[in-house]
């Protein structure tokens, strides 16, 4: 074995067992205002504007909690890699990595809905630690795959092993479907999020080139809670 391998194999062991250890309590900041609280409050018309509906309320009270719940989870997340070396969006990039399978950089960053520079440097990092590395792509000669090493999958799986009990143990109250209902709700804001970014809109219900409508192209979403996108070549 290499000297490189051996460091590759202890990096991959220490983020394992670190993570592993870590069954304190999270103390996680609360925000100092809680968003959401009057939601189920109606709101009044202003300025001339009509009241919004019941429906549109509870929408906007979804939405209102995207926010702090996105910041509470990237502070979990950074809590259990203390002392690994690993930060949240390198968590992720190692997440993608293993769900999706090699991709290169510019895929990675539009599946992360990221700039490719962050991206660049999460690659970069990985493979100094061992944990990915970069490989020929048949498809096109200057643009390399990015990999995971036999290390950076046993780090991430390690991670995703605690994570995922973790959560099943905080969230063991919730019936499944609630669950899924939630993925499938998270993944249509994603994607209607992602046409007002681009300043498009699809309508809900599209047809395909044989002209059939497809109400099901939202797939439910891996129940591990880093950001994910949906890849476009």
């Amino acid at each position: 074995m290499s000297v490189i391998e051996g460091e590759s194999m202890k990096t991959a062991q220490h983020i394992t067992e670190h993570i592993t250890e870590q069954t304190a309590e999270p103390d996680i900041e609360r925000d100092d205002k809680r968003h959401g609280e009057r939601d189920d409050e109606r709101t009044t018309a202003r300025d001339g504007d009509e009241a919004p509906t019941p429906a549109e309320e509870l929408l906007y009270g979804v939405i209102r909690r995207l926010w702090p719940l996105h910041r509470r989870v990237v502070r979990a997340v950074e809590r259990e890699l203390t002392g690994t070396g690993l930060t949240a969006g390198e968590h992720a990039l190692l997440d993608a990595l293993h769900s999706e399978g090699p991709r290169t950089v510019p895929q990675l960053a539009r599946a992360m809905d990221l700039d490719r520079q962050p991206v660049q440097r999460w690659v970069n990092h990985a493979v100094e630690l061992g944990l990915a590395v970069t490989a020929p792509n048949p498809a096109h000669r200057r643009s390399s795959l990015i990999r995971l090493t036999t290390e950076g999958a046993a780090a991430i799986r390690g991670i995703q092993r605690f994570e995922s009990a973790d959560l099943h143990r905080r969230l063991a109250d919730l019936p499944a479907e609630d669950l899924r209902t939630a993925l499938r709700v998270l993944d249509r804001l994603g994607e209607e999020f992602r046409h007002l970014g681009n300043g498009s809109h699809v309508p809900p219900e599209e047809t395909d080139s044989r002209g059939n409508h497809d109400g099901s192209r939202i797939q439910p979403s891996s129940p591990h809670p880093t950001h994910k996108g949906r890849l476009r070549e």
